[in-house]
């Protein structure tokens, strides 16, 4: 009995054995036949050229506040992140010294002012003649001159003695000569107002410099100060960036240097805003190419509401242009891309051809070919994973070449 059942089962498996080798020589006898595809002819089309490049965000304008004096900080009213308005005070220093200094000064220069005569830092003097200490030693040179003069006139009278002339005449040169020195001496205190009033102009302006002003509108990108610090002239403060707009920075092909222009569009698109676009425009084109990279710099200006975009932000930008050319388009469908180059499937006579091809531009649903396909040749479209040079295909549903305007 049991060697009847085991006589069964060598049978039954003989059976399956042969169905299945019959089923793969018939699958072998269908794949062996023509592949079906889709297929397309590539044309010929005039398109305007845009610019494709990518480049990285800047702050319209950044600058390091620092010091301008010596002293103790005691007030810090910006911190990472803020925004401030220009003319915002962000950082005081301690002011008690500049204001004792001040008051010296000023003291020194209203002391100078009265010897001059005058009561405002603001008041000049017109004639060294009017002030009053020319004015004093004017008013001894005529009493002596007049008292020269009366001694004289009794001299020549017979009357007074020769001693007395001549110590009137002596008295009168003195008083002449201290007239001249007064005048001097005047205008050397008129120069020494003026470099009272610059003096107390700079403590002024250190007085004013304890307080620490934003110098635009603008964000606070790093502060590297605080409370109780004692900062000195030049450190620095606060870092302030400008965000609105951006700048965007472009390394260009020079060979579309003819092609970019101050005032073109440019749209862009950034990582953290995926399928979202920023518009701006070209504000600044670099004269001279790099010679290691071949490419020059173009920048733009990126419209920037609510802060949305950071510098330092990778950018991918397109920028439209007016420059026309005649170029070949394919779908995206009809290449394949295969361990690091494109491929493209031409149909001749129902026969594959596989091209290696040279993409440009690509489109919505477009590329341009640069090298390996042109314009007029048919090429497959669909079942691309099972076509090699020399497979046979039966092309189905054809469908005609781009004609959808390229932008």
């Amino acid at each position: 009995m049991q060697r009847q059942i085991s006589s069964i089962a060598v049978a039954l498996l003989l059976f399956l054995a042969s169905c299945s080798k019959d089923q793969k020589v018939a699958a072998a006898k269908k794949e062996s036949g023509p592949i079906k595809v889709g297929a397309t002819t590539a044309t010929n089309r005039v398109v305007k050229r845009n610019v494709e490049s990518v480049g990285t965000l800047f702050p319209l304008d950044e600058t390091i506040v620092s010091a301008e004096i010596d002293g103790r900080v005691d007030r810090v009213d910006a911190d990472l992140g803020d925004f401030v308005n220009k003319g915002q005070l962000m950082v005081h220093i301690s002011d008690e010294e500049q204001q004792y200094l001040l008051a010296q000064n000023e003291a020194q220069l209203r002391s100078s002012l009265e010897r001059l005569g005058l009561t405002k830092d603001t008041d000049r003097v017109q004639d060294v003649k009017t002030t009053p200490d020319v004015r004093r030693a004017e008013a001894d040179v005529f009493d002596a001159e007049q008292r020269f003069k009366r001694t004289r006139e009794l001299r020549d009278q017979g009357i007074g003695a020769q001693a007395d002339l001549d110590q009137a005449q002596a008295r009168f040169n003195s008083v002449k000569a201290a007239y001249d020195s007064t005048v001097n001496q005047t205008r050397n205190l008129i120069q020494e107002v003026e470099r009272f009033k610059a003096i107390v102009d700079l403590q002024r302006k250190k007085l004013r410099d304890t307080s620490v002003y934003a110098p635009f509108a603008a964000s606070v990108k790093e502060r590297q100060v605080t409370v109780g610090q004692y900062v000195r002239a030049n450190t620095p403060l606060i870092v302030l960036v400008k965000t609105d707009p951006l700048r965007l920075r472009l390394d260009v092909p020079e060979r579309m240097a003819p092609w970019v222009k101050v005032g073109q569009i440019a749209q862009v698109e950034v990582e953290a805003f995926e399928g979202q676009k920023f518009s701006g425009r070209i504000w600044r084109v670099s004269p001279t190419v790099d010679q290691a990279k071949r490419t020059f710099i173009a920048e733009a200006l990126i419209d920037n509401p609510g802060m949305r975009l950071k510098p330092g932000s990778y950018a991918r930008a397109r920028i439209p242009t007016e420059k026309s050319e005649t170029i070949v388009l394919l779908p995206n469908k009809a290449v394949q891309y295969i361990l690091g180059s494109n491929k493209a499937y031409v149909i001749k006579d129902g026969t594959i051809d596989t091209r290696e091809i040279k993409v440009g531009e690509r489109f919505e649903n477009e590329v341009e070919i640069l090298e390996g396909v042109a314009a007029g040749e048919t090429v497959a479209t669909s079942n691309l994973p099972r076509l090699d040079t020399g497979s046979k295909v039966l092309i189905e549903n054809a469908a005609p070449g781009p004609v959808k305007k390229a932008e």
